[in-house]
């Protein structure tokens, strides 16, 4: 009995590291691996230096990639996989919930109280398959993605160890058919999504700037009309504002910005320019968010 992994960034580093520490190298079909130009870090390199190590099979997703009649486990994998025999998918929320794309950054951003991973059979539609196992964890806010995403690694080990292990035993899986009635769905993101929607609450803002943070590019704003990334803010008691322009400045506390919010005010305490330069303490108070 052996698995096919198709792996991608920490998710999938961590999951294969575990997997060897559990079981060898003699438990690997083979690894096919792709790059992510979304993050800043996507584990490419760490993967295949790994499979490496422990003489395994490594393809890159462009190679000729042989066909196996085995199971084949996909773990933060971004690409369509032709052949489904066998194969399983891990998707980062407790479906039926969070169907689809960017499901843990968006369930950050909607401050969810839970997040989980999903193991389940390959569909025809995207994520419509029979659940095989599932787990979850309970969250506490502020946090941060990188944070966010540790809790799910270790679900991710555990999935696969647990899914190897019935598959050792029983020689197969079942899965249980999903509710369809309750699917929700969670949208592709792209560049401009990054970008901060100051008409947002301030819990909502400094939420999506923690979700967007290291390993991805971090929270996007305008600031004077120049591209800049925010890294670090928090919540600052709210004051009545008779005319509520979001985006402006409306204290400066030691050189960090308090911005106005749809609802809500957040103090700035790091941001830097696109070339790395921190902007921050302000000089100048009369200062604008968001606008281009």
């Amino acid at each position: 009995m052996k698995l096919a992994f198709y792996l991608m960034n920490h998710k999938g580093y961590s999951a294969i590291v575990d997997f060897l520490n559990k079981f060898n190298s003699s438990s690997v079909e083979y690894v096919v691996l792709s790059r992510d130009e979304h993050v800043e870090k996507d584990y490419y390199n760490e993967i295949k230096n790994l499979c490496h190590s422990h003489s395994i099979v490594v393809f890159d997703r462009k190679d000729n990639i042989p066909k196996y009649s085995g199971y084949k486990v996909a773990i933060g994998w971004r690409w369509l996989i032709r052949d489904t025999s066998k194969l399983i998918v891990m998707h980062d929320s407790i479906l039926p919930k969070y169907r689809g794309f960017s499901p843990l950054v968006n369930m950050l951003i909607n401050g969810e109280k839970e997040i989980g991973v999903t193991a389940l059979c390959a569909s025809d539609n995207y994520d419509e398959g029979d659940i095989i196992e599932q787990r979850k964890v309970k969250i506490e806010y502020p946090i941060k993605i990188h944070e966010a995403i540790d809790k799910v690694s270790a679900l991710y080990s555990c999935l696969v160890i647990s899914i190897f292990q019935k598959l050792l035993v029983d020689g197969c899986l079942v899965g249980s058919p999903q509710n369809h009635n309750q699917a929700t769905y969670s949208l592709w993101r792209d560049e401009l999504d990054y970008l901060i929607d100051w008409s947002k609450d301030s819990s909502t803002i400094i939420r999506t700037i923690d979700a967007l943070a290291f390993p991805y590019l971090g929270a996007k704003s305008y600031f004077n009309g120049k591209l800049i990334t925010i890294t670090e803010a928090e919540e600052v008691n709210d004051v009545m504002i008779e005319n509520r322009d979001f985006g402006k400045v409306i204290f400066l506390s030691n050189g960090f910005p308090v911005v106005v919010c749809g609802e809500g005010l957040i103090k700035i305490r790091g941001a830097y320019d696109k070339d790395n330069n921190p902007i921050l303490p302000l000089k100048k108070f009369r200062s604008r968010f968001g606008v281009k």
